[in-house]
């Protein structure tokens, strides 16, 4: 049977793992490195998702193909002879994709144990955005969440709110997580490609 859910975990797990490999790459890290900032980056969000809602055990251990994936892109990707060419302005693209994918499915997971709106809107925000943060205070960057020039987890809880009215009014499950996870992740790639932030500074008027 055709798994929606499953198939868009799968697709935030490498988006958000390449993420974290580019910004090791670009650290200079060895094998061990990438493999170790991919990891956290790719799960790191699920796995405090998990934590928090008592959601045991933890999603990467009863899907063990995922961190067999993850090793197996950071082997593949630390002697890839291109590899060092990349920026980590390169990031962009599938931090977005891993923002959005994680995002509502931190939401839904939320929805489905009983809590609400809200509260699931926060957890989907955290799910979201907590591997990418982990990421960067690693790579000792200032992380994308806290920065003012970007538009990040304001971008995530509108998504998350989007899903909910989609669900309700849709009552269909592919459609609506579909919906919310393209609306966080183009929103996101339009926000830096435009230049778009929720607060100037003077200079940037």
């Amino acid at each position: 049977m055709f798994d929606i859910v499953y198939l868009l975990e799968m697709l935030g797990i490498i988006a958000f793992a390449i993420s974290g490999m580019i910004v090791a790459r670009a650290k200079n890290m060895d094998p061990v490195g990438v493999f170790t900032i991919g990891f956290i980056t790719a799960l790191g969000g699920g796995t405090l998702r998990d934590l928090i809602l008592d959601n045991h055990p933890v999603y990467w251990i009863k899907h063990q193909e995922q961190p067999v994936l993850i090793l197996v892109m950071a082997i593949l990707f630390s002697y890839w002879k291109h590899a060092d060419r990349l920026r980590t302005s390169q990031i962009v693209i599938p931090d977005a994709v891993g923002l959005g994918v994680f995002s509502i499915l931190g939401a839904q997971l939320a929805l489905d144990l009983g809590h609400s709106w809200l509260i699931a809107s926060f957890l989907g925000v955290m799910t979201g955005t907590f591997g990418g943060a982990l990421r960067d205070t690693l790579c000792n960057e200032v992380p994308q969440i806290f920065r003012k020039d970007q538009v990040y987890a304001s971008v995530s809880f509108a998504g998350c709110w989007l899903y909910f009215f989609c669900q309700s009014l849709l009552g269909n499950e592919a459609l609506p997580l579909t919906i919310g996870v393209a609306f966080i992740a183009i929103v996101r790639i339009l926000a830096v490609r435009y230049d778009i932030r929720l607060q100037r500074d003077a200079n940037h008027q």
